[in-house]
């Protein structure tokens, strides 16, 4: 109702609001549950030994028990009854546990699918970041080669820290030009 106490108009243009309606309603959910439960005991093995028990017991007792007592005389037609209402009702109980199962396993499949494929493009990123390391180490010098280039550094060091003795055909004139020509010499 409006507040003037007036019902409100209905339009053709809007859709009814549906929330004023109140039916008998259930919680999916609940019942997905409560089904799963019992499928899971139909299909256990105290189900089967209870159910074997409980036969065995009515067959028992149909054929020992005195003719006044007995509720389903030898075709047992009571209890094909009961079974086929037993079956009747399992049937879709363990197909709507199967369907609820197949729904979390898909919810599950998906769910690895991504991690899967965060691990595959994890690994990618890896595989690049780590060939890139490969390419920039072959620009850095090495332990190896700055070894080799020191040890030819003392060698020519080495080498022109030895005195060297002038023969008596050069002149001063001729050493001093080679001095300037191979940089400054030390003499010791």
């Amino acid at each position: 109702m409006s507040p003037s106490g007036r019902r409100p108009e209905l339009r053709m243009d809007q859709p009814l609001d549906r929330g004023r309606i109140r039916g008998p309603s259930y919680d999916p959910e609940q019942w997905g549950r409560m089904s799963e439960r019992i499928a899971r005991f139909i299909g256990s093995w105290r189900f089967i030994a209870w159910m074997t028990a409980a036969i065995i017991a009515w067959l028992l007792w149909n054929i020992f028990a005195p003719d006044d007592l007995k509720p389903d005389p030898y075709p047992f037609i009571f209890l094909t009854l009961m079974l086929s209402l037993q079956a009747s009702y399992a049937a879709p109980l363990i197909l709507l546990a199967q369907n609820r199962q197949s729904d979390r396993d898909k919810v599950q499949y998906l769910e690895d699918r991504e991690m899967t494929d965060r691990l595959v493009a994890d690994t990618e990123y890896l595989a690049r970041e780590i060939a890139a390391l490969r390419v920039a180490l072959g620009d850095v010098a090495t332990r190896d080669y700055l070894r080799s280039e020191l040890r030819d550094l003392a060698d020519d060091i080495a080498q022109r820290l030895r005195p060297e003795t002038p023969s008596a055909d050069d002149s001063p004139a001729d050493q001093r030009s080679l001095d300037n020509d191979e940089g400054p010499s030390i003499t010791t």
